[in-house]
């Protein structure tokens, strides 16, 4: 087999698209963040129902992202967690459970930051009513313990999907008081919590050397995959929304990397949720 020069053939290419006609990327050119969108995820889940035959009772009220999984083979094994009857998702199933007296919902495996985006779409309109996302993260900052656990104030917009829910902006913030509260409740219950900044990238095996040194210096405490998304939505969408980093790697750096603990972390981490959930609806079940 001849060996192909590569190189050559990407060279010309690079050119060739500077004569495209766009003065900058399209995701920075977007001015159209106030405008209804064509496609609604409503419509999409009316047909999943029509064609999957599914009723229309609302999920839990309460609802969590678990992109590892984790949490929701816990709950399935030692909460007895069960398959929605009622969600009617196409690409997720949505499991639910009993937490501290209230009515969970869980959907795991929904990696990076357009598939979480796309699924917490779908969960506020189909019945969600606050919705907690607890995500694996790398350690940036020296000397981060692991295992351990950040709550995001903010997190810098190193991805695509935000950007079609706001403006250009290097962060996407939590709610103030939101985050206020949540991490309050989280420290009132003794858990193991810090604050803090997160990176989310769309390129995890891109994590260079310089970028981390870049964010380092930045401040920026962890790095993830969804987190700048799911705030960003939030606001856009003004949906109540708390990220947790599960900061569990140096992105295999280290010795035992990536070892999240007992029940790979799933009890403590709903420890967590339960505290949240329990402070911010104290006066009646959600």
């Amino acid at each position: 087999m001849t060996a192909h020069n590569w190189d050559q053939d990407f060279k010309p290419a690079r050119g060739r698209n500077r004569k495209t006609g766009l003065a900058q990327a399209p995701l920075l050119a977007r001015q159209d963040h106030s405008h209804p969108s064509v496609f609604l995820p409503e419509n999409l889940l009316n047909e999943a129902r029509n064609q999957k035959q599914l009723g229309k009772a609302p999920i839990p009220a309460i609802c969590l992202l678990d992109p590892d999984g984790d949490i929701t083979a816990f709950v399935q094994r030692e909460r007895g967690a069960v398959k929605s009857a009622s969600w009617a998702c196409f690409h997720s199933e949505l499991w639910e459970w009993e937490e501290a007296g209230r009515r969970f919902g869980i959907v795991g495996r929904a990696v990076g930051a357009p598939f979480a985006v796309l699924i917490a779409e779908q969960l506020f309109v189909s019945g969600c009513e606050f919705l907690i996302s607890v995500t694996s993260a790398g350690a940036i900052a020296e000397g981060l313990p692991k295992p351990s656990y950040m709550l995001v104030e903010k997190a810098l917009r190193d991805e695509g999907t935000s950007y079609h829910y706001l403006p250009p902006a290097p962060y996407a913030a939590a709610e103030p008081q939101l985050f206020a509260a949540a991490l309050n409740a989280a420290l009132t219950a003794d858990l193991p919590v810090s604050r803090g900044i997160s990176w989310t990238t769309d390129a995890p095996y891109r994590e260079t050397a310089l970028a981390i040194a870049e964010r380092q210096a930045q401040g920026i405490h962890a790095v993830e995959m969804e987190a700048a998304a799911l705030l960003s939505f939030a606001e856009a969408k003004r949906k109540p929304l708390i990220a947790i980093a599960h900061i569990t790697n140096a992105m295999a750096q280290e010795p035992g990397d990536f070892d999240k603990g007992q029940d790979h972390g799933a009890e403590t981490a709903l420890a967590i949720a339960s505290a949240i959930v329990s402070a911010l609806f104290s006066g009646g079940g959600a």
